[in-house]
C-alpha cells in the first residue's frame, strides 16, 4: 500500500516512515528540508521537495499524493515562543501548508490524512491529565494554528469527503529529537545534576 508521509525528514514523520518501510509498504515523502534533514530520510523512500505552503507546488503535490491510501500530516513550524515571535511566517506555514496538503490530498483521491494536531491548544492548562473533551484555550498562534488544522480537517471530511483524524500530542520523545525539546532538556538537566526546570518554548 503507498503512503505519503508529509514532513518525513522531522523527528516524528522520519520514525513513522520507518514503521511503514518496516512494514513494507511504498512510501514517498515530502519535505522542503526548512527543519527536518535529509539523514533522517529512510534510503529506502523517495524524497520530494516540496514547500507546501506554496500554492504553485499544488499540482506537482496532487501528482505525488495519486494512488496513495493515506497522507500523514507533520509538516509544521514547531514551538510555541518562536510563532509569538513570527506569527506571520507560522501562518503561511502552518495554516496556509495544512490547506494546501488537505486540497491536494482530496484533489488526489486519497481516502484518509492523519493530522499531527498540538495539546498547545488547550493554552495553560491547570487540569491533568487533559481529554479531548476540555475547553479550547490556545495561547499562542501556534497553537491556534494548529487548532484551526483541527478545525479544517473536520471541514473537509464533511464537505469534501476525505476521512481525516487529528491527534493532538503532547510531550514526545524518541530517537532523532531536536534537544531543545522539554523531555531532552529534563534528561541533560537530570544529567548534569541541575534543578529539573521548564522553560519558555
Amino acid at each position: 500500500m503507498k503512503y505519503v508521509v508529509v514532513g518525513g525528514a522531522g523527528f516524528i514523520g522520519s520514525n513513522i516512515v520507518d514503521k511503514l518501510v518496516e512494514q513494507n509498504h511504498e512510501v514517498v515523502v515530502i519535505d522542503n528540508l526548512s527543519t527536518g534533514k535529509r539523514e533522517n530520510i529512510n534510503p529506502k523512500v523517495k524524497l520530494e521537495y516540496i514547500d507546501i505552503s506554496d500554492p504553485k507546488q499544488d499540482k506537482n503535490m496532487t501528482e505525488v499524493m495519486k494512488g496513495a491510501d493515506s497522507v500523514f500530516l507533520l509538516a509544521a513550524k514547531a514551538r510555541v515562543q518562536p510563532s509569538i515571535e513570527e506569527p506571520v511566517e507560522y501562518e503561511v506555514n502552518n495554516t496556509i501548508g495544512t490547506l494546501n496538503v488537505l486540497k491536494c490530498a482530496s484533489d488526489a483521491g486519497v481516502r484518509r490524512v492523519i493530522y499531527s494536531a498540538s495539546s498547545s491548544a488547550y493554552g495553560n492548562t491547570e487540569k491533568l491529565p487533559s481529554k479531548e473533551t476540555d475547553p479550547i484555550n490556545p495561547l499562542s498562534p501556534y497553537g491556534a494554528q494548529k487548532y484551526y488544522g483541527e478545525v479544517m480537517c473536520k471541514m473537509f471530511s464533511e464537505v469534501y469527503g476525505l476521512e481525516t483524524v487529528s491527534l493532538r500530542y503532547f510531550n514526545i520523545y524518541g530517537p532523532r529529537q531536536d534537544n531543545r525539546m522539554v523531555i531532552p532538556r529534563f534528561f541533560e538537566q537530570a544529567m548534569k545534576n541541575e534543578n529539573i526546570i521548564g522553560w519558555d518554548l
